[in-house]
């Protein structure tokens, strides 16, 4: 059974290219979950002629249409005044939308004003879809033969909206039997050309019935296998093994679902070891303490980092010699090698990554053009320094320096003796 679904965005900020739609990724992700594929997507603006002709037109070519964005309290938000026009029904005051407003207020210490009651307004007979998270519930009905379901546009909370909310209540309305089976493997340190020749050299029989898609995000890459059919269901483990194999320590996870970061998965690994990790860091600016400290639980294995801009600091913080500053300079294997054993010295912790570069657009040199980088990794016994080029936008290359970083980490840390692609030559 093919079920058809469309997608209607609305929003002023969408079409002026002030926001960028995130939304339509968590749609088609999502639904593709439970084999439901979106048929059309359309983006207008805050128009009210527009959405209700839109609406009228979209629910005629699909089972279901997602109506995202314009539930919100400002003059310009119309997605309820458009669907009860498109349905011939009035607005009223719903009394669960009222309820969960005045939760919402509750919870704030503020008093409901007529901007935020505008949200209680809603189409006749339409049935309210929770949100937890924000003050505008979600609603849907039925216009002719197709399930109309709205939803707020603030990006979290549609996210926990679709996984409590609609998608159980969609897979109970329209149960597929020939479900979509997709598999995805987080990697980091291959590009999409590469890992396609790789695969092209190296598994040249792979399978028809499973097919492949990368879907680049920076710094990671993942590659999604999918099938639908029962040849392709039955073969997806064993070939998502050999993939597996071939890739080695490039991956970081793989699953149905998994989506992963590099801190993500190097702090569970330094919990294990009951190790602790420190930085000292030029050329990123605190970066990899940021993503580090961002997951879960990182207090246990990182208590302190150092972001040492300037020589000045990193002599008096590091206590980097001011002679090898001078005879090597701030980008150099000598000086990043001594910033590293500075920072384990100073924290007393067991790993350790240092980076000094230049980050640009200025300041590079022949010598050292600008994306020049030294990395430092490694413990007290045994530090490690690479030089790399990444001539790339200065924010890219604080990403990618980052990533790196902890890359060197976690292989330290899972004993692999692989060469990392970014290591090869050639």
């Amino acid at each position: 059974m093919n079920i058809e679904v469309n997608i209607l965005l609305t929003g002023n900020e969408l079409m002026n290219g002030d926001i960028i739609d995130t939304n339509s990724v968590m749609f088609a992700d999502q639904l593709s979950s439970i084999g439901l594929n979106i048929n059309k997507k359309v983006t207008v603006a805050d128009d009210l002629i527009i959405l209700r002709s839109q609406i009228a037109e979209l629910s005629k070519t699909a089972k279901v249409l997602i109506i995202n964005g314009g539930l919100g309290p400002t003059i310009d938000d119309l997605t309820s005044q458009a669907l009860a026009q498109a349905c011939g029904v009035d607005l009223q005051l719903n009394t669960q939308a009222h309820i969960h407003l005045k939760h919402w207020a509750n919870k704030r210490n503020t008093k409901l004003n007529k901007p935020n009651l505008k949200q209680a307004y809603l189409p006749l007979g339409c049935e309210i879809i929770a949100n937890a998270t924000g003050s505008a519930v979600g609603i849907s009905i039925k216009l002719d033969q197709c399930l109309i379901i709205c939803t707020p546009g603030v990006p979290s909370e549609l996210a926990h909206m679709l996984k409590d909310e609609i998608i159980p209540s969609l897979q109970q309305a329209f149960p597929i039997t020939n479900k979509i089976e997709v598999s995805r493997l987080q990697t980091f340190g291959m590009g999409e050309s590469t890992l396609q020749a790789l695969i092209n050299d190296k598994l040249p029989d792979w399978p028809d019935e499973i097919s492949i898609g990368f879907r680049a995000a920076m710094p990671l890459l993942e590659v999604k296998l999918t099938t639908q059919c029962s040849k392709g269901k039955v073969l997806l483990t064993q070939w998502q093994e050999k993939l597996s194999y071939l890739l080695g320590d490039h991956i970081l996870s793989t699953g149905k679902s998994d989506k992963i970061t590099l801190a993500d998965h190097l702090v569970p690994l330094l919990i294990k070891s009951a190790k602790r990790i420190t930085l000292a860091e030029s050329c990123t600016g605190g970066l990899i303490a940021s993503q580090i400290t961002a997951v879960s639980g990182a207090s246990a294995v990182f208590q302190a980092g150092f972001i040492t801009y300037s020589n000045d600091m990193k002599h008096k913080m590091l206590d980097v010699p001011n002679t090898t500053l001078a005879n090597h300079g701030a980008v150099s294997q000598e000086t990043v090698l001594a910033m590293a054993r500075g920072a384990l010295e100073k924290s007393n912790a067991d790993y350790v990554i240092a980076v000094s570069g230049i980050a640009g657009p200025n300041g590079g040199t022949k010598d050292r053009p600008v994306g020049s980088v030294w990395i430092a990794w490694g413990n007290k016994q045994t530090l490690n320094a690479k030089y790399y080029c990444i001539p790339l936008a200065r924010q890219l290359f604080q990403q990618v320096v980052t990533a790196r970083g902890l890359d060197l980490i976690r292989r330290m840390l899972i004993n692999s003796k692989a060469c990392p692609n970014y290591d090869r030559k050639g």
